[in-house]
């Protein structure tokens, strides 16, 4: 029954995230990540595409923009400030598997969730990865490509793999 409940929200959600980015579809968004519990502000603009799962553990600030095919996946919690831009098919994962001691069995070693946080006026470039536990400052930019394993201080712009300090922002 529980894998029932699981597919068919994950075939609701998808189907509404599928809408273009309307006004009213934005608001249907919205009102169904509100629903599973999370806190959605003003002017957050979904593009098709977007996938978040399972939306509770959500918090996201006004004027937040998610591209088309952006993963969000919230288990650790997930909070996005104001004015931040998540590029084309960037992912952030509050959560991973767990890599088990010694040898042991991967699938039934069970899972880790550490919340992210990204602060106000972030832009994460084009399919940048976001980890469990990072916390980006805010005005930070991520370079598009990028997989941020390591907390990014304020005004600093990151890229690469690991994504590693480019340069701070005068």
């Amino acid at each position: 029954m529980h894998s029932f409940l699981v597919i068919t929200y994950e075939t609701i959600q998808q189907l509404i995230f599928f809408l273009p980015r309307y006004s009213f579809c934005n608001f249907l968004k919205k009102k169904f990540l509100e629903l599973n519990g999370a806190s959605i502000g003003k002017r957050v603009i979904f593009y098709p595409g977007v996938f978040i799962f399972p939306g509770r553990n959500l918090e996201v600030g006004d004027d937040v923009n998610f591209a088309k095919g952006v993963i969000v996946g919230t288990p650790g919690g997930v909070k996005i400030g104001h004015r931040v831009l998540l590029g084309f098919g960037c992912q952030i994962m509050s959560g991973n598997h767990k890599i088990p001691a010694e040898k042991g069995r991967i699938f039934e070693a069970g899972y880790d969730r550490k919340p992210v946080e990204i602060g106000d006026d972030v832009w994460i470039g084009a399919y940048s990865v976001i980890v469990a536990g990072v916390k980006i400052g805010e005005g930070s930019v991520v370079a598009a490509g990028s997989v941020v394993t390591k907390d990014v201080k304020s005004f600093s712009i990151v890229g690469g793999v690991p994504a590693k300090l480019i340069r701070e922002r005068d």
